[in-house]
């Protein structure tokens, strides 16, 4: 295991009703002119929406809103942001929605106070120096954007989806309620749980050596997901289900799994390239690539890794012959996200078969991607191929 710092400064506030402290943590940092950042007008007519501002009201704090953030988050609703933000003075923002608004509201929250465009962060161009307070109402389960400093913005205009990262981008606080989960349609609850499970293998798939601690909790964590899934799906207003699962999305992503270990995040790589192109959900298209790439990177080398999880995972029996119970492991993945309406293929999804060569190379634009093994273009387009 590696050398490492743990600082998580993100304050949770989970379960029921935790709505009640939105107004005071919002001040406790200063805030008094409140950006709403959110997506779907679900927030809306499930009152949500009306509650946080009942929350501000109490205060006697002041709101704007910005609205209809969508999945995979444009740099257009960044720009947008940024523009209420100047205009209406703004000196707080609250994210109440899944991974893509808060990945919004972060990269607004950062871009305030930059002269230039915030599509130089993206492009590495630029490097966020200040930003406002941010909090969070999580109303998804999947990315675990909100206890962490990570954002990902799509550009529409050059078909890139590009990741930004800045210590300052974590949250101040965040509300996880399980109850505000309950309504998120059955699809996106699956893509949801396919991404938490995705961020765990980045993490657990490390060439550090002697990370048992580790490896135990990203195991435990994608155990809970095997198990909740599953009812999750089958009844969306089970309390448990729900808040195991909102819980498991928080600890996958958090740094917790992290330490002392380098990670690998080549599928992410890949799929942000996909998705920026066809705008397919993230999860979904993790859920088409894992299985994927674990067959293609899998060797003599490191099959004691899929074996472990195989074995402690999925339930496989423990064999001399580890590559071949390995595979039985992927099957049995596989197996999971379809029994929980994943697709299996990227051609299910609308990607063009065309465009494989262009992801591709998209995808190591920065040079090799993966840490687990090293991936360059033509592995990536191996694995596209694989996928499709």
């Amino acid at each position: 295991m590696d050398n490492f710092t743990l600082n998580i400064p993100t304050k949770i506030f989970f379960g029921r009703n935790q709505i009640k402290v939105l107004g005071r943590q919002i001040e406790k940092y200063g805030g008094k002119r409140v950006l709403i950042c959110y997506g779907s007008k679900r927030i809306k007519k499930e009152g949500l929406f009306q509650t946080i501002t009942d929350k501000l009201a109490d205060r006697g704090l002041y709101f704007a809103e910005l609205g209809g953030i969508e999945p995979n988050p444009r740099i257009t609703s960044v720009r947008e942001g940024v523009k209420i933000c100047r205009e209406e003075n703004i000196d707080f923002i609250l994210a109440v929605g899944g991974g893509s608004v808060i990945d919004c509201a972060k990269v607004i929250a950062g871009s305030v106070s930059y002269d230039g465009d915030p599509w130089d962060f993206c492009l590495r161009k630029a490097a966020i120096s200040k930003a406002l307070p941010i909090g969070t109402v999580l109303t998804l389960a999947a990315t675990g954007s909100e206890s962490n400093g990570n954002a990902v913005i799509s550009n529409v205009e050059t078909k890139q989806k590009l990741p930004v990262y800045s210590p300052i981008l974590w949250p101040k606080f965040s509300i996880l309620d399980p109850e505000y989960t309950y309504s998120v349609p059955p699809f996106h609850t699956a893509a949801g749980i396919a991404d938490i499970m995705s961020h765990i293998f980045e993490q657990y798939f490390s060439s550090t050596a002697d990370t048992f601690t580790q490896d135990r909790l990203a195991e435990a964590l994608l155990k809970t997901c095997l198990k909740y899934a599953p009812v999750v799906m089958e009844n969306p207003n089970d309390y448990t289900a729900r808040a195991e699962i909102l819980w498991a999305g928080n600890l996958a992503l958090n740094t917790l799994l992290s330490l002392g270990k380098e990670g690998d995040w080549a599928n992410h790589a890949i799929e942000h390239e996909v998705s920026a192109i066809f705008d397919i959900s993230h999860g979904a298209g993790l859920a088409v690539l894992f299985p994927n790439w674990m067959k293609y990177v899998m060797d003599d080398t490191n099959a004691d890794k899929f074996y472990q999880l195989a074995v402690n995972v999925f339930g496989v029996a423990e064999s001399s012959d580890k590559k071949t119970a390995a595979l039985e492991g992927i099957d049995r993945l596989r197996s999971f996200y379809n029994s929980i309406g994943m697709p299996s293929k990227l051609s299910e999804t609308g990607v063009e078969e065309e465009s494989l060569q262009i992801m591709a190379e998209g995808a190591v634009r920065f040079g090799e991607i993966g840490t687990f093994k090293k991936l360059k273009s033509k592995d990536v387009l191996a694995i596209l191929k694989m996928a499709y």
